[in-house]
């Protein structure tokens, strides 16, 4: 299907100008089965591929090349998302990482901590921020047998390249758990409406292709049970960061979405720009668990390691007595704000720093903002950014 979809004049996507009759026809197309051969079935416009009966192909460079083009075509240009029945086969180290992680949740409950879902409201489930390095340091072994998947390591490179950075996190959801609200992920998708409108177009074009989303079922997941949202095709509406809070967006999405069951084992991939959520959990005594994992793109990193703590200190007092003076118009200051400190709130630990009233936390820069506005001491800015730093140790 071709739409046109050309970029604003302004080179920004503005939230009042997305037109939801262009998202509803990018939506409302079906699946070509020509593009996508080795699924064994298209379900409600998800294909899903037998990974049991695919795996000899992943066994070999040129083989394995042609099911990750598949798969990169259908995040980028198509339904935007896949199901690899029995990605996880080793059933017994998915069941000792569920325990694992069910000891995780009862020790940080015990520790009175409270992990903040991005898109659920509070209490609707257990989450555990950084599953990735606490099933590790809990159980190596079980590490090991649990990420020795070849579909999954496949599947990530498809869309990245190789040298990706595996990030994930559990969510438990519970009887009775709350949907999400339909929404896009990681990076712009965490930002407010106002921070994202301010990045150009093509760098909201540019977003999906630095994440991959994907989750592993660790248990059978009736669709009574939850199991996430899906509007395949809604990734290929360009302005759809600036979109998906709108209430006719949403709308569309609850009244189209679609939801796939799953079995322990399985696996899900999706493009993070595809509109999403994850469900209710209507079921009666299901304990809806997925291991989400957010996959980033090894070019994510500066050139250059720098401390920017250091920068801050340095340059804070000649700040304050520019700002006092008169002598640093607001532009200057944003200017001089954005070469010193850091302004992105990721990567850091959400145990410790979670985004709290909001999506993402502070950042190093909001709070040397705050700093020259509010003059603070030089000692108040090193303990306010010393404490930040605590925060996202890993």
């Amino acid at each position: 299907m071709t739409l046109d979809l050309s970029l604003p004049d302004t080179g920004f996507y503005d939230e009042a100008a997305c037109n939801l009759d262009e998202f509803v026809a990018l939506t409302g197309q079906d699946i070509d089965p020509g593009t996508i051969p080795h699924a064994a079935q298209t379900l409600k416009n998800v294909p899903v591929y037998d990974m049991t009966r695919l795996a000899p192909m992943l066994g070999q460079s040129a083989s394995r090349r042609v099911l990750m083009a598949e798969w990169a075509r259908i995040l980028q240009q198509g339904a935007g998302v896949f199901v690899l029945k029995q990605a996880c086969p080793d059933h017994d180290a998915i069941d000792q990482a569920t325990a694992c992680y069910e000891q995780v949740i009862a020790e940080e409950r015990a520790a009175g901590g409270a992990a903040a879902d991005h898109f659920a409201a509070a209490g609707s489930n257990d989450r555990i921020w950084n599953s990735l390095q606490k099933l590790a340091l809990k159980s190596p072994a079980t590490f090991i047998r649990y990420f020795s998947s070849p579909a999954i390591d496949a599947a990530c490179e498809a869309w990245l390249g190789p040298n990706y950075q595996m990030t994930a996190q559990v969510n438990l959801v519970h009887p009775g758990g709350q949907a999400q609200q339909a929404h896009r992920d990681y990076h712009l998708g965490f930002q407010t409406a106002d921070i994202s409108a301010r990045y150009p177009s093509h760098v909201h074009d540019l977003s999906p292709l630095m994440t991959l989303q994907g989750g592993i079922a660790h248990c059978d997941m009736p669709v009574a049970a939850g199991p996430t949202k899906l509007l395949p095709f809604s990734q290929l509406y360009l302005p759809g960061y600036a979109a998906w809070r709108r209430d006719d967006f949403r709308a569309h999405f609850e009244a189209h979405c679609v939801q796939l069951p799953l079995e322990k084992g399985d696996a899900i991939f999706f493009n993070p720009a595809l509109f999403h959520a994850a469900g209710a959990n209507k079921s009666a005594e299901i304990h809806r668990m997925v291991n989400l994992l957010q996959v980033s793109s090894a070019f994510g990193r500066a050139m250059e390691s720098v401390d920017r703590a250091a920068i801050c200190r340095a340059v804070f007092q000649t700040m304050c007595a520019q700002v006092a003076a008169g002598q640093m118009p607001d532009a200057s200051l944003e200017a001089v704000l954005a070469a010193a400190a850091e302004g992105y709130s990721f990567p850091t630990n959400l145990d410790r720093d979670p985004p709290v009233g909001g999506l993402a936390p502070k950042t190093q820069k909001a709070i040397l903002r705050e700093a020259v506005a509010e003059g603070w001491t030089q000692d108040a800015l090193s303990d306010a950014l010393d404490a930040l730093a605590a925060r996202q140790m890993p």
